[in-house]
């Protein structure tokens, strides 16, 4: 190889730097202009969401049935950044946790929220396997716990307890419930939580005597339970919640029937605004703090 040639090789290695380095600026300066970004991943019939915060944090919760969330992350995240702030699994059935096996071999996990209750599956046992094996600090879920990425802040509302090496006939009684709050715009992210979740959440929180006995239920964007099955959605607790928006993750001609018929008309009945994976793809929604909508 020539003196020439080499010059341009340099030459044109030196601008590709330079343009990943204002790449990587531009990107940061729009994470950091004060917008939260929740992304709706659609994975087929399973759950995945990405939310990522003014100040440039990253929370995944779930991972969906495959590893085609890995697509997703390397869309919605830049090439450079391959870090997870917190991971959280709702609970362990397959269409929730299957993707975040290959999510940990790939990228750097700081923690994760999960429930502690064992299962049998090749994939949250691959999952964990991983986890431990990487030394991840990991948090069994509590209600009452909460992690704050600046003015992000997470509670967890259910389990009401730790329920770490419990046995749950139905692992969706177990599942992890968190309220997500960004000034003045809140979230409900219930995983797979079913009506009698829903009947302990809503007991719970009227027993804790406050003037506002709906909160923390009350929110904006509702991620509804169990890909809108017949089996969430109660009546009162969708009135108690109350959001502008209810999202149903689910699989475009799924073999449950999912959602249900009855909880379209019921949400749709309350003038809430139903946005569907299998009709929309990926759902993202952006919020400047003060209110949030549905970026197309």
């Amino acid at each position: 190889m020539n003196n020439r040639i080499k010059k341009y090789l340099i030459i044109i290695i030196g601008l590709l730097l330079i343009c990943a380095f204002l790449f990587g600026i531009i990107w940061f300066q729009e994470r950091t202009s004060g917008s939260l970004e929740i992304t709706f991943f659609d994975v087929g019939q399973g759950d995945s969401i990405i939310i990522q915060t003014p100040s440039n944090h990253t929370i995944l919760i779930d991972g969906g049935p495959d590893s085609s969330v890995l697509s997703k992350l390397g869309r919605a995240m830049p090439f450079y950044d391959h870090t997870i702030d917190l991971m959280v699994l709702t609970h362990a059935h397959s269409d929730h946790v299957a993707g975040l096996v290959e999510v940990v071999k790939r990228y750097e996990i700081e923690k994760v929220l999960y429930t502690g209750v064992p299962h049998t599956s090749p994939d949250f046992i691959a999952w964990q396997d991983l986890i431990e094996e990487k030394g991840i600090a990991m948090v069994v879920a509590q209600a009452g716990q909460e992690f704050l990425f600046d003015q992000v802040e997470f509670e967890v509302l259910y389990p009401f307890e730790d329920v770490s090496g419990q046995k749950f006939e139905d692992l969706n009684d177990s599942s992890i419930v968190m309220r997500m709050d960004y000034q003045d715009t809140s979230y409900l992210f219930t995983g797979d939580a079913p009506v009698e979740v829903e009947e302990e959440l809503l007991g719970y929180y009227n027993l804790l005597g406050s003037s506002d006995p709906s909160y923390p239920l009350e929110c904006d964007v509702l991620k509804v339970g169990h890909h809108g099955s017949k089996y969430s959605s109660s009546l009162e607790f969708v009135q108690t919640v109350g959001p502008e928006y209810a999202v149903i993750q689910v699989g475009e001609g799924n073999r449950f029937g999912h959602p249900h018929k009855m909880i379209i008309k019921r949400l749709e009945g309350l003038g809430i605004e139903v946005l569907r994976n299998d009709e929309m793809g990926d759902i993202k929604m952006v919020s400047d703090g003060e209110g949030v909508w549905v970026e197309q």
